[in-house]
């Protein structure tokens, strides 16, 4: 016959404990590696902006002055031809009434600050938590966002935080709700890193990094190739309105 170990013993405790601390580990990890590949991905923004990217502005900026002067040539031909050039405009006015919160997402707010407000906390981890989530709602408030102060309130009741007593298995049910919130923290960072190793600005840097890796050099190709578009540009501008 097999013993079964009840809820809330120490070695059910203790395992709890344990997977704390391992992903108290794992996120401490996972969250430098986010901070690194943010790091790696700042640098490379700033080099690109630098080097690329305001020779791209310049360009553009010549070709928009192109484009202008090429629409106006073909507005004086239609004028010429007699065509009405005139386009009327309707501007709709915007809505400039002010947004405010139904009488519902008032009650909802008072319920939410009565349980989360950061005066009830226990010690400083719990406070910082619950003046996070009283932002959260003060914004949500603002808007009146009812579904996002619903996401809040239950959110709060599925804590570690909302868990009273101290006993056995009141630590148990509070461990277990830690170890949900940190499996949610990893999976967070597991998607923001999933998102930033996926943007188009990593994917032009890893190609930039590999190209690099076998003596290429990517961003000066760019730069030389922007610089003899720009030159061209500049050219057929000048030509354009020396025939004005």
């Amino acid at each position: 016959m097999t013993d079964l170990v009840p809820s809330g013993s120490p070695d059910d405790i203790d395992t709890l404990r344990a997977r704390v601390s391992e992903l108290d580990a794992a996120l401490e990890t996972r969250s430098a590696q986010v901070a690194r590949v943010e790091t790696q991905l700042a640098a490379f923004k700033i080099r690109y902006r630098h080097e690329v990217g305001l020779l791209h502005e310049e360009l553009d900026a010549l070709e928009l002055k192109i484009s202008e002067i090429e629409l106006g040539e073909i507005a004086r031909r239609l004028e010429d031809e007699g065509a009405d050039s005139e386009a009327g405009s309707a501007v709709p006015k915007g809505d400039t009434g002010s947004r405010y919160a139904s009488d519902a997402v008032r009650k909802l707010f008072r319920d939410v600050a009565k349980i989360i407000h950061p005066d009830l906390a226990r010690d400083g981890h719990a406070r910082d938590r619950r003046h996070s989530l009283m932002i959260e709602a003060n914004r949500a408030y603002a808007l009146g966002d009812e579904e996002r102060l619903r996401s809040i309130l239950h959110a709060w009741e599925r804590s570690p935080e909302a868990v009273q007593g101290s006993g056995d298995e009141a630590t148990r049910l509070r461990l277990e709700r830690r170890i949900a919130q940190m499996e949610e923290q990893l999976r967070g960072f597991d998607g923001d890193l999933e998102e930033l190793e996926t943007s188009p600005l990593w994917r032009l840097k890893t190609m930039v990094d590999d190209a690099s890796s076998r003596g290429k050099d990517l961003v000066g190709d760019m730069v030389r190739r922007l610089k003899r578009d720009i030159l061209v540009a500049r050219n057929r501008l000048d030509a354009m309105q020396s025939h004005r």
